[in-house]
C-alpha cells in the first residue's frame, strides 16, 4: 500500500525506549492522506505511544516523523497540536461547560469562540445548541466524546488521532460515534487515525489498517487484511486467539 497515496504522515526507522525498554522498534511506514487507517494489536504492542508521537507528547528515541515532509521536530507544540488533534477513551473535560471546553482550544492562542461558531461545530458531531451550557459532568459518555471530537474541529485539525474512544459506550452510542467519524473523514477530508481492539469495527470503518505487535509492524494494508491475511501471527490475532 505504500506507493498508491500520498502520505499525511510518515514514520520512518522510529524507535521509542523508557528506563532501556524498547518500546517500538524500526517503525517504517505512512499514513495515507484523507483515509481512515486503525491500528490493532496485542495490549502492549505500542499502539497508543504511537498516537503520542505523532502529536509531540512524547519525542522518539531515534528516527524521524514527518507531517507533510515536515518534522515533528520543526514544529512549534502548540501548532503541532493544532495540527493533529486528539481525542482519548477518557474524554477528559474541564471543569464547567460545554461551551467553555469548547472554547478552550482558540483561549489558548489568545482568541474567543462565538455562541455561533461553537453551535456550527456541536451542529457538525449531531448536537443540539441546547448542550452549550450542559455541564459536562452531566454528559452521557457518548456525549462526551461528541464535545471531545468537536473540541478537535475547533482547531480544524488536519489529522485527528483516536485512542480507543468508544471501547466504553454502549452499542447505540458506538454507532453515533462511527458515524461521526466516518462524516468528519468524508465531508471534511481529515486523515483519521484510529486505535481500536473492534475488529468488526476496524474491518467496517478503516480504509486501511497496520496490524503491531511487541512494538514492530507486522503488516499493513487495505483493511481486508484482516480476513485475508496470510501471516500466521494475523490470523491467530483475528481468531482470537492472541489478545
Amino acid at each position: 500500500m505504500q506507493n498508491l497515496y500520498e502520505p499525511a504522515l510518515h514514520f520512518h526507522n522510529v524507535d521509542y525506549s523508557v528506563d532501556d525498554i524498547n518500546i517500538l522498534k524500526k517503525i517504517t511506514g505512512s499514513f495515507p492522506k484523507g483515509k481512515i487507517t486503525t491500528l490493532v494489536g496485542p495490549s502492549g504492542a505500542g499502539k497508543t505511544t504511537m498516537l503520542k508521537l505523532c502529536n509531540g507528547l512524547i519525542s522518539p528515541t531515534a528516527g524521524d516523523i514527518f507531517i507533510d515532509d515536515v518534522s515533528v521536530l520543526d514544529y512549534d507544540p502548540i501548532e503541532l497540536r493544532r495540527h493533529v488533534g486528539i481525542a482519548l477513551q477518557s474524554a477528559p473535560m474541564i471543569k464547567g461547560t460545554v461551551f467553555q471546553n469548547l472554547a478552550l482550544p482558540m483561549e489558548l492562542r489568545g482568541q474567543q469562540l462565538t455562541e455561533q461558531e461553537a453551535i456550527r461545530i456541536l451542529d457538525d458531531v449531531g448536537l443540539d445548541k441546547h448542550f452549550l451550557q450542559q455541564k459536562t459532568n452531566d454528559l452521557s459518555g457518548g456525549q462526551r466524546q461528541k464535545v471531545s471530537i468537536a473540541r478537535t474541529l475547533i482547531n480544524r485539525s488536519n489529522i485527528l488521532l483516536l485512542d480507543e474512544i468508544t471501547s466504553a459506550l454502549d452499542r447505540a452510542s458506538l454507532r453515533e460515534i462511527e458515524e461521526l467519524i466516518v462524516k468528519i473523514n468524508r465531508q471534511f477530508g481529515v486523515t483519521i487515525i484510529w486505535i481500536t481492539h473492534n475488529l468488526e469495527q476496524a474491518l467496517a470503518i478503516g480504509d486501511y489498517t497496520w496490524v503491531l505487535k511487541d512494538g514492530h509492524v507486522v503488516e499493513t494494508g487495505d483493511s481486508d487484511l484482516l480476513t485475508s491475511s496470510t501471516n500466521e501471527f494475523v490470523k491467530r490475532f483475528v481468531q482470537g486467539e492472541i489478545e
